[in-house]
């Protein structure tokens, strides 16, 4: 079996020459911990308690490592994740601090990158600007899936980076994965643009290609913040009137801002890409003095039965955002909307790095899911 996880591992790293291991740039490790330390070696197993007057199960301290039943190369990149620094946000009002923490955080993205202005080979990039946001045009070549599709894509990162070549970049590894013509908007962020600018971009972008192309030959993509904004724009599109696209493609997505979701505290550390929910950093940077329950801040919160999209959804056992998934995907079945969820057993926020035998596995369940609502 490692034999085969090793072969399919090198076959992909011929096929995605950028993964997102790229992308995310961690570093993690051989075992999650929980609390402080665990139990002495030789003690007495102690087992969760439930405190009557609060109703919360107290746990005790314990060591979950990387499973069994996934791939060595899954097990290999939590094991090297689990151990990496929280990375500490600046204080909400402080504007310069976020710039610097966005600008390190970028700059050392585009160093793994050669600089960002990487095209890779057969495809075609065209920088464009769409209202007040830039626009990457990306058209694959012949030999991806879904050609001459239109595709709107919706970079993650926080509401804060994953901007400018980065974004360029990404776009072309989701062309490689997904094809189709994919129009990647650069949209403005904080802490300059906060909600709603990044929002009206996407919704301006998403105007323009209702005009350039029919809309139900139109797929809208995001993962995590990028998600969020995906799935809020089908709100404030069909609230203005423009008709809705052919499919929506949720990786990992945040729909729930207001901070509610089980498994915010469940997966702690235990997604090695977000570590812990910080309420009062990225979202309050984000939403400002918006109101969280707004349903274009937190899509879970909108009327789905007056019109929305096929929608396919992804996460993991291990994603800090697997019941935002969950939670959304019952809302839509409940609503009447068709809606697929994939789950990855023990995987983080994001994937595995876009490598592993998980991560192929992921993308092809998307592709045939694609092939019957992207047509």
């Amino acid at each position: 079996m490692k034999n085969a996880h090793a072969n399919r591992a090198s076959k992909a790293d011929a096929a995605f020459p950028l993964s997102r291991r790229g992308v995310f740039g961690l570093s993690v490790a051989l075992a999650v911990t929980l609390d402080a330390q665990p139990a002495a070696a030789g003690s007495a197993p102690t087992t969760g308690s439930m405190n009557a007057a609060d109703g919360a199960v107290h746990l005790p301290p314990r060591i979950i490592e990387p499973p069994l039943s996934i791939s060595e190369a899954a097990r290999a990149y939590l094991r090297k994740g689990a151990n990496t620094a929280e990375d500490p946000s600046p204080p909400v009002t402080n504007s310069a601090a976020w710039r610097t923490k966005i600008a390190y955080h970028d700059a050392s993205m585009l160093r793994m990158m050669n600089g960002g202005d990487l095209v890779l080979p057969g495809f075609k990039v065209e920088d464009r600007v769409i209202g007040a946001a830039k626009v990457y045009v990306i058209t694959p070549p012949a030999s991806a899936p879904n050609q001459g599709k239109p595709h709107l894509s919706i970079h993650g990162g926080g509401w804060t980076s994953l901007g400018g070549k980065i974004a360029r970049v990404l776009a072309q590894v989701q062309a490689q994965q997904y094809g189709g013509v994919i129009y990647a908007v650069d949209y403005r962020m904080p802490p300059d643009h906060p909600f709603p600018a990044p929002l009206d971009d996407c919704l301006a972008v998403y105007r323009e290609m209702t005009r350039q192309f029919r809309p139900d030959q139109i797929l809208v993509s995001g993962g995590s913040a990028g998600g969020n904004l995906a799935a809020a724009l089908m709100l404030k599109a069909r609230d203005g009137g423009l008709p809705q696209p052919a499919a929506l493609l949720l990786d990992t997505p945040v729909v729930d801002l207001t901070g509610v979701s089980d498994t915010l505290q469940t997966n702690q550390h235990l997604d090695t890409l977000l570590k812990v929910w910080r309420q009062d950093a990225n979202v309050a940077l984000y939403a400002g003095s918006s109101n969280l329950a707004d349903p274009y801040l937190s899509p879970l919160k909108g009327d789905l039965s007056r019109g929305f999209p096929p929608t396919y959804l992804r996460s993991g056992t291990r994603d800090l955002f697997l019941s935002d998934t969950v939670r959304f995907h019952a809302a839509l079945r409940k609503a009447g909307v068709p809606a697929d969820l994939y789950v990855g057993e023990a995987m983080p926020h994001g994937g595995f790095g876009g490598r592993t035998p998980e991560d192929l596995d992921a993308v092809a369940d998307a592709l045939r899911w694609l092939a019957v609502h992207w047509t």
